[in-house]
């Protein structure tokens, strides 16, 4: 008992020393809560350099506001897509009337004309057709050179034709629209053939040829000697058979034999139109292949 009593007996001096460290602490205390708050409140703002890293915050903020906007570069609206047509702003049922078209091997050639198939509204069109960019060949129509000795007021008769198989470079450059490049790119498809065009819708098949051009030729020119070729039967050819014909893949030839089955053959080669995945654009091409016997 006499050792515990002495741990709590202080000196003089300690205690001396105890009540300084309390007067401290204390004094410690009020200068934390009653000093440092008054001198935060002190702090002063410069409004000027405030305003102006505002001012740059909300530029940078209309710079990203201006790069997230939609972007529209020139394009032919004939080759409007399901996906572009959404993004522009088109309904279903406009986008829907313009494929159709198109599937009927048409083009449009003018804003007026794009608005009377698709029926889009003026504001819809006046806030998009700047940016449509319709071919030089429409919107820049080149006059009609004296060098060619082709009448388009006339038509010819079958007889007064001359054989697209037998044409040369230079009678196909009096075509209005057909210049050395595109006769030359003709005669090149038709030597890829043996025998040369079976048809005149293979004209189609040529790269660069308009359908104005083509209607131009097909005035002067068709198909007076076409090559023999060996017609596959539609209605007994297997897929490996299909395929040998241009525009027909794997996936294709599956869904013809699939359509022939369900329907017990095909009636006529119209019907192709209706099997699952056939470019209609193409149909013509494909039958000059195919037959029914």
């Amino acid at each position: 008992m006499r050792n515990l009593k002495s741990h709590f007996v202080f000196t003089r001096e300690q205690r001396n020393g105890i009540f300084l460290l309390l007067f401290i602490i204390v004094v410690l205390q009020c200068v934390y809560f009653f000093v440092l708050p008054k001198a935060n409140k002190t702090v002063e703002v410069d409004n000027a350099e405030l305003k102006k890293y505002q001012a740059e915050i909300d530029s940078l903020k209309q710079i990203e506001i201006a790069n997230r906007q939609l972007k529209i570069y020139p394009f032919n609206p004939n080759y409007i897509t399901d996906y572009k047509g959404s993004v522009l702003g088109m309904s279903n049922e406009e986008i829907d009337r313009l494929l159709a078209f198109r599937k009927r091997n048409k083009w449009v050639n003018s804003t007026k004309q794009f608005q009377e198939v698709t029926k889009v509204s003026d504001a819809w069109l006046d806030s998009i057709s700047p940016y449509f960019k319709f071919p030089d060949w429409v919107t820049n129509p080149k006059p009609k050179s004296s060098f060619s000795y082709l009448n388009n007021s006339t038509p010819k008769t079958f007889a007064q034709k001359k054989d697209l198989n037998t044409a040369t470079a230079q009678e196909l450059q009096k075509v209005n629209g057909i210049g050395k490049v595109l006769s030359e790119r003709i005669i090149k498809f038709r030597n890829r053939t043996k025998g040369g065009f079976i048809a005149d819708v293979q004209l189609s098949e040529v790269y660069g040829l308009s359908p104005e051009v083509i209607e131009n030729i097909a005035q002067h020119f068709t198909v007076k000697t076409p090559p023999k070729i060996t017609k596959i039967n539609l209605n007994k050819a297997s897929a490996d058979e299909l395929v040998t014909i241009q525009h027909i893949d794997y996936e294709i030839a599956h869904h013809i034999i699939e359509y022939r089955q369900l329907h017990e053959g095909f009636r006529s080669l119209d019907e192709l139109s209706k099997v699952k995945g056939i470019p209609l654009s193409k149909i013509e091409i494909i039958k000059l292949s195919l037959s029914l016997d």
